[in-house]
């Protein structure tokens, strides 16, 4: 059996054998086969005019370079890579990937096209840094047979698959609020510290997916390894991480999504069923402002250039389902609200392209219940398509008394309200914290089966209160 056939069994599978790890013959096989069809016989350069801490400008070279190609700095074994952000008569602009550029002026540039990574189905369980290389001390990824550019075109809109099959996430208040379905992009939006990092690592533990494909774009250093061992514990072997820590340069942390959506898919187009995690979104648009702002774009919106909104939305539309007879890339997007304002024109602009959101309200991590999903103003646009007609309504009823129950929250308090004098109320008064104990669930827990049944035993009235009403009667 290959190794591309292999990725595509079902995780659940028990005649499916593993991936063969590839060894030193197959990897020099590979990399032959590489160098003969992609290293150029000849390569042009051009001259370093100019070097400051946000770019360096280059000449000799505009008639040849496009946005987006990829240069390299200095000839030893490890050269410095930067990417062309602008181009005029003069020459052009590259923002350098590594933020301690040693370079100086009469250096040659060297030109090298567009940038693409080879996936191969031996990289599940890896770790691997913005530009596709491994930082797990595993030694080199072997390359797959195809090329997949970094800034690859989402699937044409009347070639793609429809969103049909349900999916579960293992977490009760999502699968029982806000279902999710194969090949869906819903978002995760937050402020800092209420809650979000802990969703997704819940959400990462699932078992619905063949492969998990994870950004961490811009995260704390330290953090990186408790997610790794504790989130991934028991999906590391079916996952690709591609790290993005926050001190590395604004150009890794915007590349970070664009090379975890290609290696998504890769395995989608091998007919995977894809979870892709990117968090966060973002600090992907912070750092695309940052490179924006060196290539000379004027801000329009609370400092961010109009480059960032048309890139937000070619990015999102890369995941979801995929040509008809290939798999799907279920995205799930973490987006850091600023000063928990939720209309900040980056979660507004990531929610109008997104197939729901999820948002993670303070107030509710403030009261003890996680995950703290804000159910009223949570919505996922597929939920109809994962609803029974018996589910639907016991949700919207479920919403009305949650709703009821925290519009009147300020006059109860108060004592303004009586027993009695509005039976719904009343009602919702009796079901709601009950509700809100039975949807509690930490990262410990195990997933959730069925969130219906669960709701429905933690609802149910308790006989030790029908028996002591009786005995008092």
């Amino acid at each position: 059996m290959t190794d591309a056939a292999a990725s595509t069994k079902a995780p659940d599978d028990k005649t499916a054998s593993p991936p063969r790890q590839p060894n030193l013959l197959d990897r020099l096989a590979l990399r032959m086969t590489h160098a003969s069809t992609s290293i150029p016989l000849t390569r042009m350069g051009g001259i370093v005019t100019q070097v400051t801490p946000a770019y360096v400008q280059i000449s000799g070279l505009s008639r040849q370079l496009k946005l987006g190609d990829c240069l390299s700095f200095g000839s030893g074994p490890t050269p410095q890579l930067g990417e062309v952000v602008r181009i005029d008569g003069e020459g052009a602009t590259v923002k350098p990937f590594d933020a301690n550029l040693k370079i100086g002026p009469g250096e040659i540039a060297w030109q090298h096209g567009s940038q693409s990574l080879r996936p191969h189905a031996s990289w599940k369980g890896r770790v691997l840094n913005a530009l596709g290389a491994a930082i797990d001390g595993q030694g080199p990824l072997l390359e797959g047979p195809r090329s997949y550019p970094f800034d690859a075109e989402p699937p044409a809109a009347m070639s793609r698959e429809r969103v049909r099959s349900p999916l579960k996430s293992g977490v009760r208040v999502m699968d029982l609020f806000t279902p999710l379905c194969a090949g869906q992009r819903i978002g995760i939006f937050a402020g800092s510290g209420v809650g979000k990092s802990t969703l997704l690592s819940m959400l990462a533990r699932s078992r619905g997916f063949d492969t998990v494909v994870l950004a961490l774009v811009g995260e704390r250093g330290r953090e990186v390894r408790e997610f790794l061992e504790d989130a991934l514990a028991q999906n590391r072997s079916r996952a690709i991480t591609v790290v993005s820590t926050g001190d590395e340069s604004p150009m890794m942390r915007r590349l970070a999504p664009k090379t975890a959506l290609a290696i998504a898919e890769s395995f989608r187009d091998a007919g995977d069923s894809v979870l892709l995690i990117i968090d966060s979104v973002t600090r992907f648009a912070h750092a695309a402002r940052e490179v924006a702002l060196a290539a000379g774009e004027a801000p329009v919106a609370r400092g961010y250039t109009p480059s960032v909104f048309s890139e937000l939305p070619k990015l999102l539309e890369r995941a979801g389902p995929g040509a008809e007879g290939t798999g799907s890339i279920t995205g799930v997007f973490s987006v850091l609200v600023d000063g928990d304002d939720h209309n900040d024109p980056i979660a507004d602009s990531i929610r109008g392209t997104l197939d729901g959101h999820i948002v993670l309200d303070r107030k509710i991590a403030d009261q003890g219940r996680y995950p703290a999903v804000n159910v009223l103003t949570s919505v996922s646009r597929l939920a109809n398509t994962v609803w029974s007609a018996e589910q639907r309504k016991l949700v919207m009823m479920l919403r009305a008394m949650i709703s009821h129950f925290e519009d009147t929250r300020d006059l109860r308090l108060m004592g303004g309200y009586q027993k009695g004098a509005d039976a719904e109320l009343d009602k919702a008064i009796d079901i709601v914290p009950k509700l809100y104990e039975a949807m509690k669930q930490s990262l410990g827990d195990q997933p959730s089966v069925d969130p219906f049944q669960e709701i429905a035993r933690a609802l149910a009235p308790d006989p030790k209160d029908d028996g002591q009403k009786v005995a008092t009667r």
